[in-house]
Formats: C-alpha cells, structure tokens, sequence
C-alpha cells in the first residue's frame, strides 16, 4: 500500500463492518461508517451519522426488569439509558438497469417508462454487493486528503458490466458539509440506468449485537419535503433531549443525458430519482451534496433553515473537493510524523482517525472525548478517561482543542459536586461515564454473551478519572503556557478534584495512613473481595498515587494564582487553612500497599489465588476476556491474580521515572529500579490484556524497564484496530484512547518529551524497531518545533520566530536552542 493509502480489495462480506469503522469520514462535528450507499442497516452492513455531542435518553425492558443507567430512576426498577444517537442517513443512493442489452443484442434500445419498469417486464432490483456479487472491488482511504474512493465492476445475468466509481467526503473546512460523486461507466451495453438517491431519515441505534434488545428508537416527529428542482430533506428530533435534527441532499447529474426525472418527498425516505441513457465508454456522473444540521448548533436559528441555505450555497464537486483537500493538508502541516514502513503506516491511519474526531472545528464544541471516536455506537458514544491517552497528543499540536475538552469537564462541575454531596463528600466525584449534562451514565447491568447473563455492574466506582481530568489540566497547562485557563477553569477543576480526594481519604490509625475504600482500579477485572458483600476494593495503588499528585499539584497551583483569584477561589469552594494542611498531610501520607517486593495492586491482592494461565490458554485460546469465561463457568475472576489491563503499572505511563520515585518519596516510600522491574514483571505474567490499551501501556512501560521486549506490545496496540485483535469490537468503533495513546508513544515515550514551564524535557528511549522517526510540535508560542530521532542521536530545530529561545533538559545536560537554530545531541548511551 501506498504510505498516505489504505485500501481494502475485494468484497468480504464478514468484514464489512470492521471496514465500515476504519474508513469512517469525519470533520469533528459530525462523521460517516464508510458503508456501501446502496445498502441499508442489516446483516454485514450498518450505516451509521453521528453529530458529536449529540445524545438522548431511553428506558428499556429486558425480560422482567428494565435495565440501563443507575441512579436515574423513574419508578421501581426503572432506569435509563443514554445513547449518542445515529442520525438520518444521507448516504444512500443505489442503482439498478432498466433496459438495453450488451452491444450487438436484441435489447440495445434505450429508453423506458418514467415509472422504472421496462416495457412488459417486472421491475429490476437495486443492485447491492450482496445480490449479484460484484467482479472488481476496491475501497480506498485517502488519508492525507481525507477521501474514501470506492470501484466496483459488476455483471448482471443479461451480461451487461458496468464500472462505478465513487469519491466520498465529509467536508474539513465546512463542518456541515458532505458529498458523494458517483461515476457509472457501461462497458458493453447501450440502455437506461436507474438512480435513486434518498435520505433514511428511519434509522434506529442497532449497531451493537449485544444493545439490541434494547430500545434503539431515539427519533421522533419526522417531516420530510422537497425544495425545487432537485433537493430533498428531512426533518426530525431526539424523543427525551428534544434536539432537533435537518438534513437535506441536492442530487445533480453532472455529466450524462437524463431521460426523465422526479422527485418523491415522502417520508421517511424522501427521494431525487434520475433515470439516464448509457453508452459504452461514456461516463455519466451523478453528485449528491448534503447538509447536516442540529439545533444544538451555534449561529442558527432553524436547523433546516440552515440546511437548506447550506445546499443552495454548496458549489459543485470539484470546487467542493479542493477546499477539503486544502483543510486536510493544513490539519496535517500540524501534526507532521514521519515514521518509515509499516509502523509509520499504521500510525498514519490512527493519526487520521483522532484528527477527524477531534478537529478543530471540536474547539467551537461543548463535548467530550468519545472512548469510540464518532465511528459506532459501542459505549453508547460515552466519555471515559480516555482523554488521558489522547489530550497529550493534543497539547502540543492542537492546544485549542485540548482546552474545549478540558472546559466540556469544567461545564460539568457542578454535576460532578452534586454527586460527590450525595455520596458523602466534598469536591467533585467526576462519573466514570459521562454524555450530555455529567451525570452518572454507567449502566447498572452488563451484559456478559458468554454466559447471555446480566450482571451488577460497579465499574462506576473507578474514581480515578477525576485525577486523570486533574492530570490533563496540568500537563495542557505545562504544555501551552495558558495560565489564564489555569488561573480559571482550570484550578476551580484540579482544585475540586483535590478537595475530592482530601475528603475521601480515611485516617487508620493502626496504618498510620489514610486509606482511600471501596474504589475499583482501571483493571477493571477486580470490583470487589470475594466473599465480600460491597463492591469496590481499598488502597488501589493507582488510585491512591495518583491522588496524592493531585493534592500536591492542586497546593502547588493554588499558590501560584494571584492573590483576589485565590481568595475568591478558596471563598466560593469553602477551603481555609485546615483544610489545606489537611491536604498536605494526605498528600504525604496516604498508603501504597506491597506484597512479595511488588507493588500490590490493591491490599490483599497478593491473597488471591493464582490462575492456571496454561490451561485456560489451552481451553479457549482467546482468553482476553478471562472475566466473561469464569462467570460463564460460575467462578469470578475477583478470586484470581489476573487483571485485564496495566493497573498499577500505569503509574510508569503516567510519570517519567524520576518523578515517579519523587512520587513515593513524597509519601515516603522508596521506589527504586530493582522494585519497579520486579513490580513490571510480576503483573505482566497475570494481565489478559482485555482491553486495547494494555498492550499499548506495557509497550510504553517495557520500553523503560526491559527495552527489547516492548516492540512485541508496541506491535499489538498498533495492530489493535485494524486486526480487530479484541474480536469484532473496532466493528462497533474505532478505540480512540489506543490510537492516539499509540503517537504519544513515538511522540512522548521513545523521547521522553516533557513540556515543562522552564524547559523541554527529553529523555530519549528509542526502542530498536522504532529508532528512527521525526515530528513537529509546538511548545507554548514555539510552532513547528522539529524532533528528529536518528541512529543514536537526536535533533531539535526551532523555527525562526520573536519568540525567546527554549531550554532542553536531558538528564546529563542542558542545552539552549535560539529561534532559527537547530542541534543535533548524542543520545546517553548510545
């Protein structure tokens, strides 16, 4: 494949789904599953549109018992579910002959009734790649212009080929905007085609097998029209969140003879229908344009209003074409990688995927980071703490963008204190998932397939997401200089995020320490004690680290705002003196639980029983989701060492080592090298690595402690999604947190990059499979700042600017670099 190509060859029906996710469009407002535009939702194909930050709410029933979100009760058992919702379809537009016959034949007129049918003859069916499979297919994702090109060449029963070519875009400058040019070719027949293009303003949420029971009908009030000569819309809300909803599509046969014409508004499938003369060798084009609106957006009055004025604007395809080809080529000036062969392929691929979800059209945006990008409805579109692998690749090539998702946190604030008062403390407990307005989204049962059961769900009770919101708004502050965000929104967040944790904490005396009770780390896997009633585990180690950071950098930033913003800050959220020496005090003293030289996961995990790992690798062989294969077998994985994902090794992806053992330290543990390789070594024997992440954080952590075994982990989080190594999952949406977390490792854990407020921070790892790569960054007011990693030495070069010069700190010297300059450093080691 071509470097800035991925393409797909041949129809594979088993596969479509995955390919639908992976060739997704999008511009960060809304995007498109690259699905075939003759086809419906169904069996290998699901179209799916979804606008970000868009979502309603549903109760449904599962047998006896209506199951969804806890805490939202409407009555007895009854609770809800929100979804970001998929949206009318604009895409379809399929095809089908009316009449002729391959040249030479007794059936090479051409013409036909305007109703579709030849003389005498029944209707012919729209042609579909499930029917009379096609003789050539081909999908192709432009990735540096962001354009998915489809061919295809089929022949029907009657010996009639026809090539089609189709180029798709969602447009990167004009949010709103999308467009399909289709190009049919007949090969050896003279006749009529048929086209239908229509918007399916019938969908339904049905994108994940397992949410199918449940209730998928978020739209309601549908009205659809005409607006002459040749456009057609669609008009709809959401049934709970009442958002209101337009779509419209202009279809216009761009080359070609029409033989006739209509249009057919009626809903819910309101449709431009062209019948057209075909000759061998003469393209005919036909163009579809549409335009989507909500009225969540800004700047508009009537959705459809919007959407109708955006169509009657919309220029022609080529023009359409070249301003989307100039916006993807700015987008990717900003986010420059060069990484050689197939690595470098992949990343590309990722890299594409995060910047048409978080463009910069999401810095206008109240919404979040979605775990599953806005490619598929699994997690119902939720945000988790996924913004912790994706917001430091933002920092440095998109800091506005950063600074939207961190304020999508801070809108919600006031959610997030009102649910910490109703569990009995102070501060802001953030929920593990979030949507529209910050309430608690986790649902109150999942289900497992294997066992077809449902099962409590406490995965609610992993507060930890409050630091990694914390920890996102240091490190976008350290990275951007933006200290009026910091002085603001950003320390009323860290700081009720702080204030979380102070109250959180219990002092035990027969410790000496404070203890942080009945939280679930990000395992994931262990939610509780076996045998114990109450869900939720003591003294996580993650947890309990990453939150005495918080209390310290919260002190540290509250020092450092001015004095009327401090005294208003501590006013409004209720801080004195005891209050903040108490925080100092949690900060030094809250335990960290040990067992066999190791870091314990959580106290009493050295306990548990060890897992015949072998023999269940021999039983199921895919054994990823070990906690679905022991509660189909009655057992729990609760009982076992084993984990899904890093837990407490995710310190050593979160902290450079240094500061790491500063950490400990601080709280007055020592943390050496010999106990961190013991600590890696023991949790990398008894990790399943159910989730995409893991593989990508033992990568980043191996590269650190046992260099030449990382490339095998860095390989499988590249590999994640576009293997679909979790078996059918990136079908249902791409794993955000895993693609971008996968160029903050080139891009921050094989050099160390550490933007800090007095310097640079390098600390080179490359590993030898990934030792040569380079990318641009900017460094507060620095654009462009280039980092070059070649054969044991590394070069930095700064564009010429007004700006001052930047201090690089290695971990043997220091180094200044003027605006203009560049220097090549040997790397430690090497």
């Amino acid at each position: 494949m071509e470097r800035w190509t991925w393409a797909y060859e041949g129809y594979e029906p088993a596969e479509e789904r995955l390919r639908e996710a992976l060739c997704t469009l999008g511009n960060g407002y809304f995007a498109t599953r690259g699905a075939a535009p003759e086809t419906d939702a169904g069996g290998p194909h699901y179209p799916g549109t979804y606008v970000a930050g868009c979502y309603n709410r549903l109760t449904s029933t599962v047998g006896d018992r209506e199951v969804g979100n806890a805490g939202n009760a409407g009555s007895v058992g009854s609770v809800e579910n929100e979804d970001m919702v998929n949206l009318p379809n604009w895409l379809p537009l399929r095809f089908r002959i009316l009449d002729g016959g391959p040249d030479g034949g007794p059936d090479g007129g051409s013409g036909g009734p305007a109703g579709g049918a030849p003389p005498g003859g029944p209707v012919p069916p729209w042609w579909t790649p499930d029917g009379d499979g096609p003789l050539e297919y081909r999908q192709s994702l432009d990735l540096r212009h962001g354009v998915l090109t489809r061919t295809l060449r089929l022949e029907d029963a009657a010996g009639r080929r026809l090539r089609v070519e189709q180029h798709r875009l969602v447009h990167m400058g004009q949010p709103h905007l999308a467009a399909l040019r289709t190009v049919f070719t007949a090969e050896n027949w003279t006749g009529t085609l048929e086209v239908e293009s229509a918007l399916d303003g019938g969908v339904t949420n049905a994108g994940v097998e397992r949410y199918r029971a449940l209730n998928g009908r978020h739209l309601t009030g549908h009205s659809t029209g005409s607006a002459e000569p040749d456009t057609v819309w669609v008009r709809c809300r959401t049934t709970t969140s009442g958002i209101g909803v337009a779509l419209a599509a202009r279809t216009r046969l761009e080359s070609g003879e029409a033989v006739w014409a209509r249009t057919d508004p009626r809903g819910p499938r309101p449709a431009r229908l062209l019948a057209v003369a075909v000759r061998p060798g003469r393209p005919v084009t036909v163009v579809k344009t549409a335009a989507l609106h909500t009225s969540h957006d800004v700047a508009i009055g009537d959705p459809l209003r919007a959407a109708l004025e955006d169509i009657g604007y919309a220029p022609a395809f080529p023009d359409l074409l070249d301003t989307h080809r100039t916006a993807w080529e700015e987008l990717w000036r900003r986010a420059e990688l060069d990484v050689p062969g197939r690595a470098g392929h992949i990343l590309r691929v990722h890299l594409f995927h995060v910047l048409q979800t978080l463009s910069p059209h999401t810095a206008d945006l109240d919404v979040g980071v979605p775990a599953r990008g806005l490619h598929g409805e699994a997690y119902r579109g939720h945000v988790f703490w996924d913004e912790l692998f994706v917001l430091p690749y933002l920092d440095v090539h998109f800091p506005e963008v950063s600074r939207a998702l961190l304020t999508y946190r801070h809108r919600r604030l006031p959610e997030a204190v009102r649910a910490a008062g109703d569990s009995g403390y102070e501060g802001a407990m953030f929920p593990w998932q979030s949507g529209s307005d910050g309430r608690e989204e986790t649902q109150a049962l999942h289900l497992n397939p294997r066992s077809g059961r449902w099962l409590p769900d406490h995965s609610r009770l992993q507060r930890h997401v409050g630091s990694a919101i914390a920890y996102n708004v240091w490190r976008y502050w350290q990275a951007s200089g933006d200290t009026d965000f910091l002085h603001a929104r950003g320390a009323e967040t860290l700081l009720r995020v702080a204030q979380f944790w102070g109250s959180a904490a219990r002092y035990d005396p027969d410790h000496g320490r404070y203890r942080i009770l009945g939280v679930v780390g990000p395992d994931e896997y262990h939610e509780g004690y076996p045998g114990r009633e109450r869900p939720g585990l003591d003294d996580n180690a993650y947890t309990n680290v990453t939150a005495a950071w918080v209390l310290g950098r919260a002190l540290e930033t509250l020092d450092g705002v001015p004095e009327p913003l401090r005294e208003e800050l501590c006013r409004d959220l209720g801080l004195d003196g005891d209050t903040l020496e108490r925080w100092r005090d949690v900060s030094r003293r809250l335990r960290v639980p040990f067992h066999s030289g190791v870091i314990s996961q959580f106290d009493g995990y050295g306990e548990l029983a060890e897992l015949d790992w072998e023999g269940y690798r021999r039983r199921y062989g895919d054994i990823r989701r070990l906690d679905r294969i022991l509660e189909a077998e009655g057992d729990t994985v609760n009982r076992y060492q084993a984990s899904k994902q890093a837990d407490a090794l995710m310190l050593g992806y979160l902290f450079p080592p240094a500061e790491l053992a500063d950490l400990f330290g601080r709280l007055g543990y020592t943390l050496d090298d010999e106990l961190w390789r013991r600590t890696v070594d023991h949790y990398l024997r008894r990790t399943s690595h159910g989730s995409t992440l893991s593989a990508l954080v033992h990568g980043w952590v191996l590269a650190r402690v046992r260099r030449p075994e990382a490339w095998r982990y860095v390989q499988e989080a590249l590999v994640s999604d576009i293997a679909d190594i979790q078996g059918g999952t990136t079908a249902e949406g791409i794993h955000l947190g895993a693609m971008a977390g996968t160029l903050d490792l080139v891009q921050r854990g094989l050099t160390g990059l550490e933007p800090r407020g007095d310097a640079l921070r390098m600390d080179p790892a490359p590993i030898p499979e990934l030792s040569e790569f380079g990318f641009t960054i900017r460094y507060r007011h620095h654009w462009g700042v280039e980092v070059r990693m070649r054969s044991g030495r590394m070069r930095i070069a700064l564009p010429g600017s007004a700006e001052g010069p930047v201090r690089l700190a290695l971990p043997d010297r220091t180094v200044t670099v003027e605006p203009g300059e560049s220097v090549w450093l040997g790397l430690a080691g090497d």
